[in-house]
């Protein structure tokens, strides 16, 4: 199928609606930005009582924010009246990835929108194992459920939220100048700045010929290279830590998880011991990678990421 090109999607003629939800979240506010950027008219669905700050915020990033309550079919089908994409990047678990999303895709039907992200953004969810990864699996029902829909669905996969680099993934250690790593030191892994998954996404929302799945990554790196980057940035000696083989992790994930409080948290600390276990597996790898698309070559890098917290 043919691709639409960055110029295009710019600068298409008329005016070119999509409807965001999760737009008041971090990675939901860049794809708003990435989406004005382009001239698109931004219908961001909200909450009914969502704080009107927040609506202001909405607006000042180039959006029209829309009140609305989603468990009403019909009023949610009337918001998404004349939007050529919908584009999901709410965040939860069950009652927001299944519920939540699959009644915006009734009221997306129901509308003639004929087209659908889902709030995927993740490893490739398509390639591990079923029980492995709760979230993942949350994404795989949904991808059914979708599927089984008149509409037609493109999931952006861009492995690990390259950000999570500087301090909220037990990865790089400055403290101790290592690299933490299980399993394998020289498995790669696939990690993408938000903001380069935004600026992909509304590349992605106004692509009428997107296909069901599309794969990005800004950077791969192994701990091995990763280590060898830090070496260099900081001009004294970084060495990958093997905190040990992938059965000790799943060992403590399942402590962790047993020992862990009931509760909605999305990501919990034995979530992201799930993700990096899909991640050192190899089983969450993205191939082929489908950076190319729109002509962006502007990926922003690990070194770009991590030089600044030295």
């Amino acid at each position: 199928m043919a691709a639409t090109t960055r110029g295009s999607a710019v600068n298409a003629p008329g005016q070119r609606t999509i409807a965001l939800t999760g737009a008041t979240g971090d990675l939901g506010g860049r794809v708003l930005s990435a989406l004005d950027r382009r001239g698109v008219t931004v219908r961001a669905l909200v909450r009914s009582g969502t704080p009107a700050a927040a609506r202001d915020a909405v607006r000042a990033q180039g959006g029209t924010p829309v009140p609305v309550d989603f468990a009403n079919h019909a009023a949610l089908s009337d918001a998404l009246d004349g939007a050529e994409c919908v584009v999901s990047v709410l965040n939860g678990l069950e009652p927001v990835i299944l519920d939540l999303q699959g009644r915006l895709v009734d009221a997306a039907v129901a509308a003639g929108v004929p087209r659908f992200i889902p709030s995927d953004f993740s490893l490739d969810f398509t390639k591990t194992r079923p029980g492995d990864n709760r979230n993942m699996d949350l994404r795989r029902r949904f991808m059914a459920r979708v599927d089984a829909a008149p509409i037609r669905a493109t999931s952006i996969l861009n492995g690990a939220f390259a950000d999570l680099l500087t301090g909220e993934a037990p990865i790089v250690l400055p403290r101790f100048r290592r690299i933490l790593y299980w399993g394998n030191a020289d498995q790669p892994l696939d990690f993408t700045t938000k903001d380069d998954v935004a600026d992909y996404a509304a590349d992605v929302a106004l692509d009428a010929d997107a296909p069901r799945f599309l794969r990005i990554a800004g950077d791969v790196v192994s701990p091995r290279d990763l280590a060898m980057l830090m070496t260099r940035l900081e001009g004294r000696g970084w060495k990958p830590f093997r905190a040990g083989g992938l059965g000790r992790l799943s060992t403590l994930i399942r402590v962790a998880r047993a020992l862990s409080p009931r509760t909605d948290a999305p990501f919990t600390a034995w979530q992201g011991m799930q993700y990096v276990r899909d991640m050192s597996s190899g089983r969450g790898k993205l191939s082929p990678l489908d950076n190319d698309r729109y002509g962006k070559t502007d990926w922003t890098r690990a070194e770009a990421v991590l030089a600044p917290t030295l």
